[in-house]
């Protein structure tokens, strides 16, 4: 596109952001045309969070729904608060119940947890998702402008702070986001609340009970005074005709609507709260002997988030200030001064580290004289976690190396496993302003993030035979493969009081170690492939463990433990590795998925007594030498001498019944309609089935390729098997699984030379 062509695309943006300026009575209309838009600011949060919608995911080895509002939709993902659903969703049931005032106004929304486990990222996903719902023309959000000129003629301007307001007809928009039905006379609010809400097709009828702010108050009074003065027996629709009062509506953002106090943000109490007094416009515009509201800055952060959502970043920074907000939620008003008060309506949420929970606790065993108990009483505490689910923290990972924001999302565990296990490449200069292009070859990620996850679990309720390789495989894939069997999380009892994420390897560690990694030359050498430059999963594992001694972060016993954690994670990514190998190897025996379909269809038609439709649309009778050759040759279950010729015997009876039958009606089958077919099922998703579609030992090489010597791998004689097998194994994982021709050499090195001493 040309210049001119992304000018227009701006017009356009903002055409659709903004509206023109209508009268009271014009809103008021549409307030009842859309009653949304009249939203107090915990319902309107809550609407926005859900017009984004929910989707399905598995954390801890249960299914959740989520809100995609945390999705960071309206940013492709940038700042996704990934994992910790349950808190965020017990977060949204708080704003339920304050949107509804059902018993839970007074309370201030607390979020805590340490460092790196999206908190911060919730403050930007919040900012950035109202922002953007704002702009829609389901999301507006709306408040009042004034005018005073005209009401005589030698009215005076309109200011605060020390900035007068633009020559535009001298409108000067309300400092803090006010409701424009708070210019209603409160009786009249009342009934027209009432009409609204009876109009209203939602369980949380819409609240407007502040009164004008002062600076609007000011605006409101002068204009009533002069019109009563003159005569006006009209006194409200004098004060509000258009020439007065606009209702314009606003983008809400940080400082309109959005009130962030930033951890660096200094001043008296009342400074950070509401403002400031401006002493030199306070000489400008003294009224009668008092202070002039237009005289005040409302640069404080209950002033900027007025209207829908205040936030206190780092909150153990303004430990001083939480005692002032005590009364705030419930009395929804703060003062300007000792006769100056402002009603306000916000959400209020206050962020923190752990190091806020000690300070509140300082005089906890004063019992009924702590100081602090009636604080803590009104903080409505959410935790944050580190994540337990080894597809967010590679995911996270990745976001930290490469700025990925797009969020995962996937209809299988399968296409979830090949994000997991992907590479990344990394361009990096050196010291000689040289480019290179750095690779993390296949399941280097997915081995720094199991780690970190293993860190973190719970090891006191793993139960006997499973180590926390295997829990993290459970809370990330909801079951646990073993073979044939499928056990599904609710088959282990694991603890509800199981400490899972309060400790561990944070991600921003993880992120500096690979960083790290990325600048160090590799001792490696091979003379044709690029292996210095290819960064292995058992480099990221080594220098994880080995850097923990020089990270603060960590106390000595942690890092003890830590380290003691390593083994069952470096096993795990060699089985996978190895997996990567085989399949690579066994490439042209894989089965062929429409003769599996074929199989499961003539299975369930064989248990049931039903025939099958053949390709000339005719209804046969199951095929037994069909269902006994995929036994005996593709599943390697059975020989010749479990069958009366091709009549099965009653173990593979039972194998049929048990192993495939009821896997498939496990996973499909009760849902069915009548146009339902085998091709509808994903054969992976039963077990027997999974095997025989990518899973090889290495039996199965040793009868494939009988001349295979793995001890000859790393530098094949010419001719042979072996060098045969290793030019297509290569080939192949590069197209299977995205390795480059260097991570191929180096992975299936390091697996063949642990298979060379088992082999004979």
């Amino acid at each position: 596109m040309s210049g001119e062509d992304y000018i227009r695309r701006g017009d356009e943006s903002l055409r659709d952001t903004y509206e023109a300026p209508m009268s009271l009575g014009e809103y008021v209309d549409a307030v009842f045309e859309n009653p949304r838009i009249a939203s107090h600011a915990s319902k309107y949060l809550l609407e926005a969070i859900e017009a984004a919608g929910t989707r399905r995911v598995v954390e801890e080895g249960e299914e959740k729904e989520r809100y995609r509002f945390f999705d960071d939709p309206h940013n492709e993902g940038e700042h996704a608060i990934l994992g910790n659903t349950e808190v965020l969703n017990r977060f949204v049931d708080d704003l339920r119940s304050i949107a509804a005032r059902r018993g839970k106004e007074e309370k201030i929304i607390w979020l805590d947890g340490p460092t790196a486990t999206g908190k911060s990222e919730l403050k930007r996903c919040l900012i950035n998702g109202l922002r953007e719902y704002s702009k829609t023309e389901e999301g507006r959000r709306y408040t009042v402008e004034w005018n005073v000129a005209g009401a005589v003629e030698s009215s005076p301007g309109m200011t605060y702070g020390d900035v007068r307001a633009p020559d535009e007809d001298d409108w000067y928009e309300s400092p803090v986001q006010v409701h424009p039905l708070a210019t209603f006379p409160e009786s009249v609010r009342k009934e027209l609340l009432a009409e609204l809400n009876d109009r209203l097709d939602d369980h949380i009828p819409v609240h407007v009970d502040g009164r004008l702010d002062p600076f609007s108050r000011e605006a409101y009074d002068y204009l009533e005074e002069q019109y009563r003065r003159g005569g006006e027996e009209a006194l409200f629709s004098a004060v509000t005709d258009p020439k007065h009062l606009r209702v314009k509506n606003y983008v809400a953002d940080v400082g309109q609507g959005i009130g962030v106090l930033h951890s660096e943000d200094d001043g008296t109490p009342k400074e950070r709260l509401v403002g400031s007094w401006m002493h030199g416009m306070l000489r400008e515009l003294g009224s009668r002997g008092r202070k002039n509201p237009q005289a005040f800055s409302y640069d404080g952060v209950l002033s900027q988030g007025n209207g829908l959502l205040t936030i206190v970043e780092d909150a153990a920074q303004h430990a001083d200030l939480l005692q002032k907000l005590l009364n705030v939620p419930d009395e929804e008003t703060v003062k300007l001064d000792k006769g100056i008060g402002m009603d306000i309506d916000t959400q209020m949420i206050i962020i923190s580290n752990p190091d806020l929970e000690a300070q509140l606790n300082q005089h906890a065993e004063r019992s009924g004289a702590d100081p602090l108990k009636a604080l803590k009483r009104r903080l409505d505490k959410h935790e944050f976690t580190y994540l337990t689910n080894l597809s967010l923290e590679t995911e996270l990972v990745r976001r930290e190396l490469t700025n990925e924001t797009p969020v995962w999302t996937a209809d299988s565990y399968e296409e979830l496993a090949a994000e997991i296990r992907r590479p990344i490449t990394v361009s990096v200069r050196n010291v000689r302003r040289e480019v290179k292009e750095r690779e993390l070859a296949p399941h280097a990620i997915e081995a720094a993030a199991l780690y970190a996850v293993v860190s973190r679990l719970d090891g006191e309720d793993v139960p006997p035979g499973l180590d926390l390789v295997d829990k993290a495989v459970i809370f990330d894939r909801g079951y646990l493969q073993d073979g044939d069997e499928r056990r599904e999380k609710e088959e282990f009892d694991f603890s509800p009081d199981a400490v899972d994420g309060e400790t561990g390897i944070p991600v921003t560690y993880t992120r500096d170690v690979i960083a790290d990694l990325l600048h160090e030359e590799r001792d490696r050498h091979h003379p044709e492939l690029d292996v210095e430059n290819v960064i292995m999963p058992r480099d990221v594992l080594n220098a994880m463990a080995e850097r923990l001694g020089d990270a603060p972060v960590f106390s000595p016993s942690e890092r003890t433990e830590f380290e003691n954690r390593l083994v069952p994670v470096k096993n795990h990514v060699f089985g996978e590795q190895e997996d990567d190998v085989l399949e690579a190897i066994m490439r042209e025996k894989r089965v062929d998925q429409s003769t599996v379909e074929e199989y499961i269809e003539h299975v369930y038609a064989w248990v049931e007594g039903e025939q099958i439709e053949n390709d000339r649309g005719e209804y046969v009778d199951p095929d037994p030498l069909k269902l006994k050759v995929f036994e005996v040759e593709h599943l390697g279950r059975f020989d010749e001498a479990d069958y009366d010729g091709s009549e099965p015997e009653p173990s593979v009876e039972e194998f049929r019944r048990d192993k495939v039958v009821t896997a498939l009606n496990r996973h499909a089958w009760r849902n069915r309609d009548e146009e339902f077919r085998a091709g509808d099922v994903n054969p992976k998703e039963i077990p027997v089935i999974k095997a025989v579609l990518g899973s090889h030992d290495w039996d199965d090489v040793r009868r494939t390729h009988e001349d295979f010597d793995p001890s000859q791998w790393d530098d094949p004689p010419s001719g042979t098997e072996t060098e045969a097998v290793k030019e297509r194994t290569i080939r192949n994982m590069q197209e299977l699984f995205d390795y480059s021709a260097a991570s191929a050499e180096l992975t299936s090195r390091h697996v063949m030379s642990q298979v060379s001493y088992r082999w004979d």
